[in-house]
């Protein structure tokens, strides 16, 4: 596997980094000790330019090439997931009630080492700017980054990201163009009936018939609205109500979450389900408050730079280690935001098997860090060029 040799002398370097970062969790846009270590790093290694406190605890540091062109923007995740951490490691987190379960800790050591090599190498002509973004998990770290200008500001024109993904192959890349993950919207519904004695529905306005009846009238939104080659999908995760058995509660609470990766397809579903709940509620003799929440838009791949990433990935991983046609995944990914900015393109790499994310047993996987690393360094040799070289 031909990892640059600059970077793979890296590896344990970017170990320490990783697992110092594993031990200090940080949710959402309050990532300081992590964004301090960060900045630390970059100064260490010389970047050109450092711009901190972007989305309160972001980063964008900037590496200037050799001559005139373009600037091509890298992206890493810092925050981590209010779980507790069940791994037993000698690094494991010293936060209580904060794991880094989803592998940024390891996004942003790739990110690093990519950053050390191309100070020390500047193969490539114009600039890079370094994005460590805080608050992917929640809070949408990347939409307040967009926000606040980041790419108008570096004058970025492209960008990219990695996910690791455990119980994928280890050092295989994967992606698609086109939507490669999904948008996530919440809904939450409100029922209001009239409670009473059990022994007496005949007094009583029964919302949990409402809330039954709603929850699977849903589910023929899909199978009867939306078209059989569109994907889309409508959890209902939540319904809350009552407290003895013998009560006819006065409410009910329903909730969940629509993934689609059209938005089309999405509005349709937003459509129907507001029908639906005021349908239902007039035939039950109800009250239902319906709410839509839009949260992350789908991540989609520019199609022209999901190619070129393919042709850098094959570079490092080797022939047969790439998978450019995915099927899309109903997870939600706040790069989203960069992408509807800037073309570009979100791979996932594959660090073998172990527990997945969001688990309180998960721990990224060190070996594949000067994959990642390399893959950044080259997208920008080969993305933009030095003259002549």
């Amino acid at each position: 596997m031909p990892v640059v040799n600059r970077i793979a002398d890296m590896s344990a370097e970017m170990t320490g980094w990783r697992r110092h970062l594993h031990t200090i969790p940080e949710l959402g846009l309050e990532c300081h000790q992590t964004a301090a270590f960060v900045a630390e790093r970059l100064r260490e290694f010389g970047v050109d330019e450092l711009y901190e406190g972007i989305a309160k605890t972001g980063i964008v540091a900037v590496i200037n090439g050799q001559g005139p062109g373009p600037t091509i923007g890298l992206r890493a995740d810092m925050d981590a997931l209010p779980i507790t951490e069940e791994t037993g490691l000698d690094y494991a987190s010293t936060h209580p009630g904060k794991m880094h379960a989803c592998g940024h800790d390891g996004h942003t050591a790739m990110l690093l080492g990519a950053a050390k090599y191309l100070v020390e190498t500047r193969n490539f002509a114009g600039r890079v700017a370094l994005i460590f973004q805080p608050a992917e998990e929640a809070g949408g770290g990347g939409e307040v980054m967009v926000k606040e200008g980041i790419m108008d500001t570096f004058e970025i024109t492209q960008v990219y990201a990695i996910h690791n993904s455990p119980g994928k192959e280890f050092g295989h890349f994967f992606t698609t163009s086109g939507p490669i993950m999904a948008a996530a919207d919440t809904f939450h519904i409100h029922i209001t009936g009239k409670g009473g004695h059990g022994a007496r529905p005949h007094d009583c306005i029964d919302p949990v018939v409402a809330a039954c009846a709603i929850v699977q009238a849903f589910q023929t939104i899909l199978s009867r609205n939306v078209h059989a080659k569109d994907r889309a999908v409508i959890s209902t995760t939540q319904i809350h109500t009552g407290t003895v058995d013998n009560v006819i509660p006065e409410t009910c609470y329903i909730n969940g979450t629509v993934r689609t990766f059209d938005k089309e397809v999405q509005a349709l579903v937003l459509r129907r389900m507001q029908e639906i709940v005021a349908g239902q509620a007039a035939s039950f003799n109800v009250e239902a408050k319906f709410e839509f929440e839009f949260g992350y838009p789908p991540t989609v791949n520019d199609a022209e730079k999901s190619r070129f990433a393919v042709a850098v990935a094959e570079e490092i991983a080797g022939e047969g280690r790439v998978d450019p046609e995915i099927e899309p995944v109903m997870g939600a990914e706040d790069f989203s935001y960069l992408l509807e900015a800037r073309p570009g393109a979100y791979l996932h790499l594959g660090q073998g098997e172990g527990a997945g994310v969001h688990h309180p047993k998960y721990n990224f996987n060190d070996e594949i860090a000067p994959i990642g690393a390399s893959f950044f360094a080259r997208l920008v040799e080969r993305a933009q060029p030095v003259k002549g070289a």
